[in-house]
């Protein structure tokens, strides 16, 4: 990785510059840097510094960047003037949603910054004052001298602030109704969208664009589409945060995964851009990109599809058509593997994973405790059957996805078996029933669950992992390795930094089973961020490991396959496990295996489907692919992609 951003050309009818960062955790840092210089200057000049502050996701790891800077940097914030974008309405400013905690806790309570300076809108404004405190709100930014730096996330509608579809570039801060996706995406903090407030207080989009410079950020998979669209689509009402096109002093800074679907990166040859066509992986991408356009197999693409569709270079550099189509699908078709742990005594000079040796020490780090037979069940399940020594590690407890009523449901049985087979304890089980119930009679949205209540939601979570195990022939005993990483217990969606500890716990657990195969998530989508820390721990583990010279390292192997988010694309795919009708039929059983998640799992995200509906129709549709690029036709198929560190 580099610290050094991508910039993007310029393209036709996109008016934003773009920096690429091959990491979230890099465009953070250079963003809190650009902040800190800024302030600084500023405060030589004997000038406030006004910021425009967001929420979400998105500027977390800047301000936890920013904070750092000030504690061992000597960064001061005497002379910030900072303004919030939004805040949800009505919100008592102590709730666990609110944006003026959310600050506070990423921020403010850890830097200098002058209580009197900071602006967030009040969720606890009467109606009838509403729109005099936005206008007043307005006066407080001018009267501050206006906003010299605005930082901004992207919505999955377009939305910048809480400017929903249909907001103008004249709209100044106001009340507005939030969008139905908007209150699905924040589902999850809210413990359901049934408590998510359905209007906000937000700057408009003029006031956004009165900003001196504005920089929006973006990371992962999920926020592509819509990225794509900002940068490369028309300015409309219908994407607000198209109108940052019209501004002359704009960012857009994206890790790898937001960029993926910008022009210059996913098709460069389209915009007549320098390619490098000696890169193996670019060609693949162009092929299957080509093939998927005209709706043909890759072995009856002709020179005229080439030519037509921007690719005369490479049919010109690597013709003919013939010789590069061959290529192209023999290299698909050595991805495609009934043998995930390697095939003993065999040739696997074109095979994805060694033949030896074997059987292999396999660990399955699984982020949640359905993770692995989610998103790579059949594999799994394969794995076993072919004699492989599976472990699996469930990095996380898992525990906030449980409803109440399954806490209930699991208290009550164990005081009935208590009273049932006459259990004599210090304290009858029917009193645990009894706090549990009455703490959740009178629990809040959104409020954390008592500890009682989140080890008998952590303990449904890990049973049912377990029983999934057990189905797949493996004795959980032995072979299931509950992690419980501390970055999760906090009993609330919001989690803690990665530290020291988990790392401590994820490198234990590896030279413990020296695993000669290694399988995590890899996917960046997942909304609650959860699966991005968890590889952050596998990974930091690993350079750990390897930085004080680990010898079982050197015959280890990463694979990373993605969860019931996103799929890999199907040129970055390295390794294809193929399922039949059977397979796919025992991996929804295993799926099943986890009760509390099924029918409506708590946290679903944007797809309302079932987890082992987004699974299986994924498989599909991968399997799908195959078989419309020619390679062979099966019922469903799992990705892989090999991480080489």
């Amino acid at each position: 990785m580099t610290a050094e951003p991508v910039q993007l050309p310029a393209m036709p009818g996109a008016h934003l510059p773009v920096s690429i960062y091959s990491d979230s955790e890099l465009a953070s840092a250079a963003v809190a840097a650009q902040i800190a210089d800024l302030i600084r200057t500023r405060a030589a000049e004997g000038r406030p510094c006004v910021l425009g502050l967001a929420t979400g996701s998105s500027p977390t790891r800047v301000y936890e960047e920013l904070v750092r800077l000030h504690r061992e940097e000597g960064l001061s914030f005497q002379n910030v003037i900072s303004f919030n974008l939004d805040e949800y309405y009505p919100m008592q400013p102590d709730s666990l949603q609110s944006y003026v905690r959310f600050m506070r806790e990423y921020l403010f309570d850890h830097v200098d910054i002058k209580p009197e300076n900071v602006h967030i809108p009040d969720g606890t404004v009467p109606p009838e004052q509403v729109a005099e405190y936005c206008r007043r709100y307005e006066e407080q930014i001018q009267q501050a001298g206006g906003i010299d730096l605005q930082l901004l996330g992207i919505g999955r509608t377009g939305h910048i602030g809480f400017n929903e579809p249909g907001s103008g570039p004249a709209s100044r801060t106001r009340m507005i109704t939030l969008d139905h996706v908007t209150r699905t995406d924040a589902a999850s903090d809210f413990y359901g969208e049934e408590n998510v407030p359905r209007r906000a207080l937000t700057m408009g989009v003029g006031t956004i664009l009165e900003a001196r410079q504005i920089v929006l950020m973006a990371w992962g998979e999920g926020k592509a589409a819509v990225v794509k669209r900002m940068v490369e689509g028309e300015v409309t009402d219908t994407v607000p945060a198209t109108y940052l096109q019209r501004h002359p002093a704009v960012q857009v800074v994206l890790d790898e995964a937001a960029g993926a679907e910008l022009t210059p990166r996913k098709t460069p040859w389209l915009l007549h851009l320098p390619c490098n066509w000696h890169d193996a992986a670019l060609v693949r991408k162009a092929v299957t990109w080509l093939a998927r356009t005209v709706g043909k197999p890759i072995l009856k693409l002709t020179e005229e599809a080439y030519n037509e569709n921007g690719l005369s270079e490479l049919l010109a550099q690597s013709g003919p058509a013939y010789d590069i189509n061959i290529r192209v699908f023999n290299e698909l078709q050595h991805t495609i593997t009934g043998w995930p742990g390697g095939k003993p005594d065999a040739d696997d000079t074109y095979r994805p994973e060694r033949a030896e040796p074997f059987p292999k020490r396999v660990l399955i780090f699984s982020p949640h405790p359905d993770d692995d037979v989610i998103s790579m069940g059949g594999t799994l399940l394969r794995l076993v059957d072919q004699g492989h020594e599976v472990h699996v590690a469930y990095q996380t407890s898992g525990n906030i996805a449980v409803f109440d009523d399954e806490a209930i449901r699991f208290a009550d049985f164990v005081a009935d078996y208590d009273q049932a087979f006459h259990f004599s304890s210090n304290e009858p089980a029917d009193n645990l029933y009894h706090r549990v119930a009455n703490f959740l009679r009178t629990k809040q949205p959104g409020q954390v669950d008592s500890e009682e209540v989140q080890q008998i939601k952590g303990l449904i979570r890990s049973g049912e992992a377990k029983s999934a195990l057990r189905y797949a022939g493996l004795d959980p005993d032995e072979r299931a390795h509950f992690l419980n990483l501390p970055f999760y217990e906090t009993g609330r969606v919001r989690k803690k930094p990665l530290g020291d500890e988990d790392i401590r716990l994820t490198m234990e657990l590896l030279n413990r089973i020296q695993p000669q195969q290694i399988y995590a998530a890899g996917d960046l989508s997942d909304p609650h961020g959860t699966h991005r820390v968890c590889l952050a721990a596998i990974f930091e583990s690993i350079h750990r490991l390897k930085a004080s010279g680990t010898a079982w390292l050197d015959d280890c192997w990463v694979w990373l396959y993605r969860g019931a988010w996103q799929e890999w694309d199907i040129d970055q795919i390295e390794m294809a496990v193929p399922l039949s009708p059977a397979e796919l039929t025992r991996k929804r059983r295993a799926i099943f295996k986890h009760q509390s998640q099924k029918d409506r799992p708590l946290f679903p995200g944007a797809d309302q489907r079932e987890f082992w509906q987004r699974s299986e129709a994924r498989n599909r549709t991968t399997a799908k692919i195959y078989d419309e690029l020619g390679l062979p036709e099966y019922e469903g198929i799992e990705a892989f992609v090999r991480w080489e560190f």
